[in-house]
């Protein structure tokens, strides 16, 4: 992993991926401009880790370009993946909301750049707006739910 310059290309790309983000659309034009600044930009190689199932959730991704699998451990050893995440898709939003511990595991299927929003960074929106924290925590539990499904079959 290493930490890129966000170009204002990227930052425009980013701004647009953000209004398409369920998980952020219950939240104001200053809200997102503030989430905006808190986001940093880094670049993954094929097959490195971005987090691994169990570990505390402590940041919140937007794929901007390359591919994420996502892998639930199955017994010791074995792990299933359930998605391939592209650009535009997120992963990791009930970090922002409760911190929870990881319900599965992000590896790169190919080199990645990911925008990264560090849960203590996004902290403010849920202190500002309860109502919009809410809502966030909806859409993460209805995530949560489909994602546990998927894992089932």
């Amino acid at each position: 992993m290493e930490k890129r310059e966000i170009s204002a290309p990227d930052l425009g790309r980013l701004a647009r991926m953000l209004r398409k983000v369920e998980f952020f659309t219950p939240l104001t034009i200053r809200q997102l401009e503030r989430v905006l600044s808190g986001i940093m930009l880094y670049s993954y190689e094929k097959g490195e880790t971005v987090f691994r199932q169990g570990q505390t959730g402590d940041a919140f991704y937007i794929i901007h370009e390359g591919s994420v699998d996502i892998r639930l451990r199955r017994w010791l050893v074995l792990s299933k993946t359930v998605a391939t995440l592209k650009p535009g898709d997120f992963m990791g939003e009930i970090a922002l909301i409760s911190g929870e511990p990881r319900n599965a595991t992000a590896v790169c299927a190919e080199p990645a750049l990911l925008f990264t929003l560090i849960a203590d960074d996004f902290r403010f929106v849920l202190y500002e707006s309860p109502a919009a924290a809410e809502e966030m925590r909806q859409i993460a539990a209805r995530r949560t739910f489909a994602s546990s499904h998927q894992a089932s079959s």
